[in-house]
């Protein structure tokens, strides 16, 4: 089961909003066949897995390890459990349930009713782990929020900055720390921002330093004050830019609608944004979101209790005052020292 967990992690940032899901085939001890799902809409691990074996006769006589219940409804690709029956593979081994209501032990009681021997709970908790934006997004029907931010020594996310100072980031952090943000963009499915951030720092959100895919870019802007010619509307990813109902962004709306992948969404901000924000996401099929910016944004869904993870990086400087870093209570389950930088990871529990 854990070269299962293992194979799953191939999937990272390339499946979603599928589970990551990795299969072994054992035969008299010894590995015949192994798999993974490896991109959204492609075969499952227990396919790939069968198809990898030279002799499907063995099968007969096999033991599949598998880290997630097998589907058992048709999708982009057929039921997992069909070809579990097909090729007779008699004991099946599952890391943990599916929580996706279309499965959720339909799965495992397919397999049971065609005459198979089924084991459950096999490192359950690694496997629940390594899928926890899939699990949460199916059973609190939200994405699986990410807060990322880096501070100073002295707890600041920003320098203050005079009204007419270059637009620009001020880094905290060193280029290995930033590379490992470019990682992160590319396993999650989106990247949200508010206002301010774009305004102030004009990043990109896309993923430069790191291969892989770039997430669909998320930004608020209540009154459609940012310019047009912003880095997050060049086009060149998907984006969704959230405003509101006003006279400022009504009468600006029509500068963005010819903006090659740019969707506006309007939203009434007197109800708050953060729910509003996360159910357009998961409408989208959207299991998980990162945000990156800014302080307030960020101390928004913190005040709301809407995130599940926090990743905070302090960096070596000092900027005496600005705008003070987002504050939280979790529970810190790492700590790590990226050159003169150092990463806190926090979950919400």
């Amino acid at each position: 089961m854990a070269r299962c967990l293992e194979l799953a992690l191939g999937g990272l940032g390339n499946v979603a909003p599928n589970p990551m899901v990795g299969a072994v085939i054992v035969h008299n001890n010894q590995i015949i066949g192994e798999g993974f799902h490896a991109m959204y809409g492609q075969a499952h691990a227990e396919v790939n897995a069968i198809n990898s074996v030279q002799n499907k006769e063995l099968l007969k006589e096999s033991t599949l390890y598998v880290s997630l219940e097998p589907c058992s409804h048709y999708g982009k690709t057929p039921p997992c459990t069909d070809r579990i029956v097909e090729y007779e593979i008699p004991r099946v081994v599952i890391a943990t349930t599916d929580p996706n209501p279309k499965v959720a032990g339909r799965g495992i009681e397919i397999l049971r009713q065609n005459g198979k021997e089924v084991t459950v709970g096999i490192l359950e908790d690694e496997a629940i782990e390594l899928n926890r934006r899939f699990i949460t997004f199916h059973t609190k029907n939200r994405p699986y929020v990410i807060l990322k931010w880096a501070q100073t020594m002295d707890g600041f996310i920003d320098k203050k900055r005079e009204p007419n100072e270059p637009v620009g980031s001020n880094w905290i952090t060193n280029e290995l720390a930033r590379s490992l943000v470019h990682r992160w963009r590319s396993e999650e499915q989106a990247v949200l921002v508010g206002t301010n951030t774009v305004e102030k720092d004009n990043p990109q959100l896309n993923v430069r330093n790191w291969s892989g895919r770039s997430p669909i870019r998320v930004v608020i802007d209540r009154k459609l004050r940012l310019p047009i010619n912003a880095n997050v509307f060049d086009g060149s990813q998907p984006t969704l830019l959230v405003t509101g109902n006003n006279s400022s962004a009504l009468a600006r709306k029509s500068e963005f609608t010819g903006i090659d992948n740019l969707e506006i969404i309007t939203i009434d901000f007197v109800k708050g944004v953060e729910a509003q924000i996360l159910k357009e996401l998961a409408e989208r099929e959207i299991i998980s979101v990162i945000i990156e910016g800014g302080a307030m944004l960020i101390n928004s869904f913190i005040q709301k209790n809407l995130w599940d993870e926090a990743r905070m990086f302090v960096g070596n400087r000092f900027f005496g005052e600005g705008v003070k870093a987002p504050t939280l209570k979790g529970k810190m389950v790492s700590y790590d020292e990226i050159g003169d930088s150092r990463l806190f990871i926090y979950r919400n529990e």
